[in-house]
């Protein structure tokens, strides 16, 4: 695999999918007061429904997907810290739009801790905008959406 192709992921790659998840998020249990949720997905679940994608060898980065009827859910992007801004996090997102689009989806939604201020730097950049913040439990989450052309 090139290391900039981004495939579906297979049961090989579970134990990446953790490692890169829990490495991309460890450092926000502190600031947020509890274990991000993608921390807790059940990995191999997500994988064995063809939900989650990869890049790199090994995996440095990955995207968990849910297609709906109206919308492509963007459930999680992980990006390992040591290669955090070298493109890895981009070309994942433009991957999920080009996913949508294949789909016939006219949009992408995700939602982000409002903790997490790096995320709420970034996604606004990529053409996501802020539909709602809402607590649910323990976590304090905004709410974006991207509508695709």
């Amino acid at each position: 695999m090139a290391d900039d192709e981004i495939r579906a992921a297979g049961a090989a790659d579970v134990a990446a999918v953790k490692a890169v998840t829990d490495a991309a998020y460890h450092h926000y249990i502190e600031r947020i007061g509890v274990v991000p949720r993608p921390m807790e997905r059940d990995h191999a679940a997500d994988v064995a429904a063809g939900r989650v994608f990869v890049t790199g060898d090994p995996v440095v980065g990955l995207v968990v997907l849910e297609e709906h009827q109206d919308h492509l859910y963007l459930d999680n992007i992980a990006v390992h810290p040591g290669v955090q801004g070298t493109g890895v996090g981009r070309r994942l997102l433009h991957f999920v739009d080009a996913r949508a689009r294949a789909l016939g989806l006219p949009e992408v939604r995700l939602h982000t801790n409002a903790m997490m201020w790096e995320n709420q730097r970034i996604y606004p950049k990529y053409g996501y905008e802020i539909v709602e913040r809402r607590v649910d439990g323990p976590y304090d989450r905004v709410h974006y959406r991207k509508r695709l052309d």
